[in-house]
Parts: structure tokens; sequence; C-alpha cells
């Protein structure tokens, strides 16, 4: 069988693009079209429910950047489509990423119509880069944006992402485990994801582990024996309650041992009242430190109705609905052309009008708390007290800065939640609450330009 499953490798990833890319690229060589250009990949509208948004996924951005070819193998593959030029293909023979690219770093809280990456290269190279990016970034803010809630509904409890089985594919389980640990979750079931980020990994034991034993107690008793430093014992898949009895006496069995039982999980049932029920058993019984896990369908919504109600819990194993974003699976992210060497551009459609020229986004703080972002053209003088978020990241195809591990964007990204006002803090968003974004009047003043300028030159009344 030929090893088809692993193909996201330098050599594979000029061709994860959309035909219409190359079809435009094609085009644009063949009329002399390749000046340099720059694009901005910003989110139009917050998803529902969403108050802010947490960009992730800058890293393999730029390892694609720095690494994507097309090799003759993609080459030939094209040339048997039969529609691209003989000058395109190898024009893409001798594909390097030589442009600019500006972003805000991973774990930067952003919102709508704000430029999260720019990038300035000749005009097919931009182009090209599209689907790649757009797919990315997309993913990535999803996923770390659902986490983020799930992490604030926990209320300083631990969050484990136990999403992988309901993930949509390897690559969107692995992503998801980044996403969420820059997000807050504390470890990840995702043992690959865990050696590849260093992220700690969970985990306790599936109802299978139980129901193979002859008895609870006795799979309770070969567990801990196996792992009596680290035992989390599952204890509903027969009766919650005599699982904890059961649970207790292993308990015991291990302090006499000289070792302590970590937890109990509860992934079924209600989960208060349970919850409840076991903690004042293990209290009553001498074990006030053994953690209660909860699981099962979990999501900031249900977490948040779950402490609301007095559950009396340690830690949440969250997997499906975070994993795949249940109540928003996407985002909305688009990558707009602002500006070419022939001048400024913008688009006008109904309900998707652009922001022309090359941008920066400063942010104010007041008493510690974000109060508004500003929106400027990139060559306008640094406002006072404003902290501009883009950051020049690649120059001419080279990277400019050393791109942070993952426990420092986990630290950025903790600061920037911790930094957010209140009510964008909320679970349930009220319609009315909105962050506010503005644009600098030299921006203003040229968008109106441009709209009008646009309109005389297409003819529109």
């Amino acid at each position: 069988m030929e090893p088809r499953f692993g193909w996201l490798t330098p050599d594979t990833m000029g061709l994860f693009t959309d035909m219409y890319e190359l079809t435009m690229a094609d085009s644009y060589l063949r009329h002399g079209m390749n000046q340099w250009a720059t694009f901005d990949l910003f989110v139009r509208h917050l998803p529902p429910n969403r108050a802010f948004l947490l960009n992730a996924g800058l890293e393999p951005v730029v390892y694609y950047l720095l690494h994507m070819r097309f090799p003759e193998e993609s080459l030939n593959y094209l040339r048997e489509q039969g529609i691209f030029s003989d000058a395109f293909l190898d024009y893409l023979r001798h594909f390097r990423f030589r442009g600019h690219v500006w972003a805000m770093p991973e774990g930067t809280v952003f919102f709508p119509g704000e430029p999260v990456l720019r990038v300035t290269a000749p005009r097919i190279q931009a182009q090209i880069l599209e689907t790649f990016l757009l797919n990315t970034v997309n993913a990535y803010v999803t996923f770390a944006t659902k986490a983020a809630r799930v992490v604030i509904a926990a209320q300083g409890r631990g969050v484990a992402d136990f999403s992988p089985r309901r993930d949509h594919g390897t690559d969107a389980a692995i992503k998801v485990a980044r996403a969420s640990y820059i997000a807050g979750c504390v470890a990840t079931s995702n043992v690959v994801a865990g050696h590849l980020f260093g992220i700690p990994i969970t985990g306790t034991m599936a109802h299978s582990y139980v129901m193979s034993f002859p008895t609870e107690l006795d799979a309770f008793r070969a567990y801990a024996a196996d792992y009596p430093d680290n035992a989390v014992l599952l204890i509903d898949t027969y009766d919650t309650l005599q699982g904890a009895r059961h649970a207790i006496i292993v308990a015991k069995e291990l302090r006499a041992r000289g070792h302590e039982l970590r937890g109990v999980r509860i992934d079924s049932g209600d989960l208060v009242t349970l919850s409840r029920q076991v903690r004042r058993m293990l209290d009553e019984a001498g074990f006030p430190n053994v953690r209660i896990f909860l699981s099962g369908d979990l999501d900031e919504y249900r977490i948040e109705e779950l402490l609301n109600a007095g559950a009396a819990v340690d830690a949440f194993g969250v997997g499906t609905r975070m994993g795949t974003s249940v109540d928003a699976p996407y985002v909305g992210g688009v990558y707009k052309l602002v500006e070419d060497e022939a001048g400024l551009k913008m688009k006008l459609s109904t309900g998707k009008v652009t922001l022309p020229g090359r941008k920066q986004v400063y942010r104010f703080y007041e008493n510690g708390r974000m109060h508004h972002d500003l929106i400027t053209l990139a060559d306008e003088p640094a406002p006072p007290g404003g902290v501009p978020l883009l950051q020049e990241i690649i120059r001419d195809g080279e990277l400019v800065t050393d791109l942070p591990s993952l426990s420092h964007i986990r630290e950025r990204a903790a600061q920037q939640l911790a930094a957010l006002p209140d009510p964008l803090r909320l679970i349930h968003v009220p319609e009315d609450i909105h962050y506010d974004v503005r644009i600098s009047p030299a921006l203003h003043d040229l968008r109106q330009r441009m709209i009008q300028r646009t309109r005389e030159i297409e003819g529109i009344g």
C-alpha cells in the first residue's frame, strides 16, 4: 500500500491549495502581473455566542511558508491537468516564499476586522498561500477560542482535552490538543500531541477495562497495583455510589502500602448529585485529597450549569463538544488584497467592505483590562499608550524573530484572557456586548476616499 496518509510534507505542501489559486496565479504570470501585493487575513464577524477570538496557528503557518515546494512529482501532476502554461510550471519549480509577514503572536486575543496576519509578497506567491493560511488559522482559532471559553467556565479547575476520538480526523485532533493547551487546558489524552509539543498527557481508564475483570473491585485493585501513584478510577460502570465504595476500599489498601489514590472519575448520570455524594463519602472515609473528575459530553455551557448547581468537582475531562467546537464549528476568516504596486485596494461588496492599505492594530488598557483597540495605517505614528499587536515575523522570506515556546504562548494567552473585560468573559454573551474596535481618522478618511474613487472607476451609481 502506498503511504498516502502522511501527506503533508514539504514536497506536498505546495499542492494544498484551491484550484483557482493556481489558475489565477498562472493568469497573473501570463499578463506580467507579479508585482508585490499585500493581503490581510482577518475575521469579519464573531461566531455565535462569542465575544472574542484567540489567535493560534502561527507556528505551522511559518513552517509552511519556509518549506513549501513544488517538486517534479507535483509539477507532473499539474502538467497532466492540461491547462497550465509551461512558463508557470517552470515558475513553480523554483518557488520559494520571498515575502514579508507581520502577524499577531499566538495567544493574542483579537476581534473582527483586525488583521491577524499580513502578507506582502510577489502577487503569485501571496495568492497561492491563501488556502493553507485560511485553513490553518481558521481551524486553530476555532479550537483555541472554544477551549478558552471552556477554561473560563471551569473557574480555575483543571480542564483536560479528551477529544481525539471524536475530532474530525487525526490532523484536527493534533491541532485541537495544541490549541487547547495554548488556551489553558492542563493536559491532553492525545499521546502523539504530547510527544510532538511537550503537552502533559493524562488518562484514567475506560468502562471496557472495568468490565474486563470479574468484578469492579478486581479491576480497581489491578489498576492501583500497576499505577499506585497515579490511579484515577472510573466509578460509574455499574453503579456510581457502589463504585465509590470500591474506590474507598482500594484507597485504604493503597495508603496501607504508602501510596494515595489520586482520584475518581464520573462520566454519566446526575453529575451534580453524584459528585456531591461521592465527595461526602470520600471525606468521611478520610480521603479529602482524592480528586473528583467529571466528564461526559461537557462544554462551557454544561460546566457553567454544573458549577452553578454546586457540583463537587476538581477537574474536567472535555472531549467531543470542545474538540469539534460543536456550537460554533468554524471561524469565517478571509484573506483579502489591500494594496499592490498600482495602489490601495478595497472590496465594496455588501456586508463585505474591506479596509485598504497595510495596517497596524494597537491595544489600549485601562486598570489592567483591555479598553479598546485602534486600527491604523502601518505608517502612521504610534498612538501614545497603544500596544502594537502585529509583529514582524518574516522578512524577504527569512525568519527574523525567534518563535516562542508553547509554554510562553500559553502564558501570553492566560494574560490576554485575564485582561478581557468581564462582560467578554461571559459564557452566554448578550447581543449588545461588543468590544470597542476603532479605526484611526486617517484610515477612516482613506476608506471614504477609496469608496468614492472605486465607485467612479467602476461606474457605480
